[in-house]
């Protein structure tokens, strides 16, 4: 898949997470959140800014869980778990 229409899927996929109506269970949610992070950040150094430590702990966890992948492969694992979680049903 060309780098052009990788990101239009990924803007796609975006579009439908946002506007669902499902509630997700928490881990699916950070697993969102940290493949969006990967894809979209610009750099190594992002760090989360939720007033409650407890969730930054997790949002970190997540993000370095995916630290490896780059952003056209966090760009496809987000595709993917919006087919798996919101398409599918």
């Amino acid at each position: 898949m060309e780098n052009e229409e990788l990101h239009k899927e990924f803007l796609d996929a975006l579009e439908i997470a946002n506007s669902t109506k499902f509630l997700l269970p928490v881990d699916v949610k950070l697993k969102f959140y940290a493949y969006y992070k990967q894809a979209t950040e610009m750099t190594n150094l992002y760090r989360p800014s939720d007033a409650i430590q407890m969730r930054n702990s997790f949002k970190m966890n997540a993000i370095f869980q995916v630290k490896h992948l780059s952003k056209d492969e966090a760009k496809r694992k987000y595709i993917q778990l919006v087919e798996q979680y919101i398409k599918s049903k």
